[in-house]
């Protein structure tokens, strides 16, 4: 099954880590495309997404010409044999050995890989070996075990990469072991939400989430209702008037390029959007828009990190995991606050 929300928002942000993952079918013209396919975008209406080619051409659709998403082009055969060599060692390897073993120079395989996946392939292989680590506390490995097994030198290796991400050794043993969340399920004017934190900040904001997938992302944390909690109040309350989300903590994982994406999302002021290439630009890399579109639709903190304020370059909303209708009505109450012709609560 696709995630159509999520498949929406990469095919919008043309986001090449998507490629592989599933088509987008355009009834009105017959033909299927990879999501990062160049070509001016349908109408949300006409879309409709497959899981790969062949359950697109069942449906009657034929492959596109300018993208051929049945083909895999040479870059794309060579990113994907590094993640795969990556995935194999576990962890990073030399530049120069992966650029001799796929015929790439360093410099054009590091440019190629990262502007698939996000990440270049040094920090994904980090971010490989930092998940062994997390296996291997889960497993019931002592931390210094698991140090050592997943590949570090030693111990400040581990903490230093661990703690660029937000984690903690004693959270990411078995699952959240030993941590407490608070949460609370609330009926705004924008549909039902769901949020939960730490005892260091907000961790989960979701609209139409439930306990469920709280308790799938943290199997073995203590998951509290409490609706009192002082964070849970405090987001409720940002709901309402948005200017107080930038005060309120958030304690999310996520690789350094999205926590960087996500600190400039905070930055966007309510009423006002920014696109995909303004938020490039302003990380210092015009040519990571489709990175930055990967990074906002991983945001797992709706409202509190805005990502409902990025919009496509032309100035169309483009995607929400939440729903464009409800990406819509947010950017509608905040500019009518921020001119103050409408108050945001009821």
């Amino acid at each position: 099954m696709v995630n159509e929300d999520r498949a929406w928002a990469a095919f919008e942000a043309r986001d090449r880590a998507a490629d592989g993952q599933f088509v987008v079918g355009v009834v009105t013209t017959g033909i299927y495309c990879r999501p990062s396919c160049p070509a001016r975008h349908p109408k949300r209406e006409n879309v409709r997404f497959f899981t790969d080619g062949a359950a697109a051409r069942e449906a009657g659709l034929r492959a596109c010409k300018r993208c051929l998403p049945d083909h895999v082009a040479p870059d794309e055969a060579a990113v994907t044999a590094v993640r795969a060599m990556l995935e194999e060692a576990g962890g990073p390897l030399p530049l120069e050995l992966l650029g001799r073993k796929t015929g790439y120079s360093p410099t054009h395989l590091q440019r190629i890989f990262t502007r698939t996946l996000g990440l270049s392939p040094a920090a994904f292989g980090r971010a490989l070996r930092l998940e062994r680590a997390k296996t291997s506390l889960g497993e019931g490995s002592s931390v210094t075990e698991a140090i050592y097994e997943a590949g570090y030198s030693g111990p400040s290796r581990f903490y230093a990469e661990a703690g660029a991400l937000g984690l903690r050794p004693a959270d990411i043993r078995r699952g959240g072991k030993g941590m407490m969340i608070r949460y609370a399920s609330a009926e705004t004017r924008f549909g039902p939400l769901l949020i939960a934190a730490t005892e260091r900040g907000l961790c989960h904001v979701g609209f139409d989430s439930t306990p469920e997938r709280l308790a799938h992302e943290y199997p073995q944390a203590e998951l509290v209702e409490d609706g009192d909690a002082p964070l849970i109040k405090a987001a409720l309350a940002a709901i309402e008037d948005p200017a107080l989300a930038a005060a309120l903590p958030v304690d999310v994982p996520g690789t350094a390029f999205q926590q960087r994406v996500w600190a400039e999302l905070r930055k966007i002021p309510p009423g006002e959007t920014r696109s995909y290439l303004d938020i490039a630009r302003a990380l210092g890399d015009p040519n990571a828009t489709r990175a930055v579109g990967s990074a906002n639709g991983r945001n797992p903190v709706a409202i509190i990190v805005p990502c409902h304020r990025v919009v496509r370059n032309d100035g169309a909303l483009g995607g929400y995991a939440g729903g464009l209708d409800r990406k819509r009505a947010l950017l509608e109450a905040e500019a009518a606050s921020a001119q103050g012709s409408l108050p945001l609560a009821r």
